[in-house]
């Protein structure tokens, strides 16, 4: 199978299903998101960091290529079998995040992000798991789907949230509380 089909030249991709889009349509756009996600997390799990947090990486990855699968599938009665998102994926990442928790000082305020370039990739990938929440959640208005996927990456953004906290503390990094200047 070459890795180039020239079925995209003219500006179009299939779903799951075989339906013919845009690239720009809201499906594509939710997914790819979450495709530069799963990247970004690869970045994250590239870095100097505990073996722990690598193995929920790589969890998160695979969930995060499942949610991908969702939003690209558009068929009731598809023949391929598509991976779903369960409660046990989201409890996970809360577990995972009040562990991180324990050992971190209570938030004060919002936190300028930076101190470490890995806390750095953190945030990026935070930020961009919230536009990928947000794309999906306009993809479930006019698609419907498993809400899991929503909840996932909601929970996720507050996981890498955490995470760069805790590796904040780890790394020695300065974690910066914002102070709005109000007069």
């Amino acid at each position: 199978m070459k890795i180039y089909t020239k079925t995209g030249d003219k500006g179009e991709t299939s779903l799951i299903g075989g339906t013919r889009v845009p690239k720009y349509h809201d499906r594509i756009e939710a997914y790819g998101t979450v495709d530069e996600l799963i990247s970004y997390i690869g970045l994250i799990r590239d870095q100097k960091i505990d073996a722990h947090y690598i193995s929920i990486l790589i969890e998160i990855q695979d969930r995060l290529m499942t949610c991908a699968s969702i939003l690209a599938t558009d068929c009731d009665n598809c023949n391929i079998k598509i991976p779903d998102i369960y409660n046990s994926d989201i409890e996970l990442l809360e577990k995972e995040i009040d562990e991180m928790e324990k050992g971190l000082p209570q938030l004060e305020s919002f936190i300028l992000p930076g101190g470490h370039q890995t806390v750095s990739y953190c945030h990026i990938a935070r930020n961009i798991c919230r536009r990928a929440e947000r794309l999906s959640i306009k993809v479930q208005n006019q698609f419907k789907f498993n809400v899991n996927v929503i909840q996932y990456l909601n929970r996720l953004s507050d996981y890498l949230f955490v995470l760069s906290r805790k590796l904040s503390k780890e790394l020695f990094a300065n974690e910066i509380p914002w102070k709005p200047r109000v007069e």
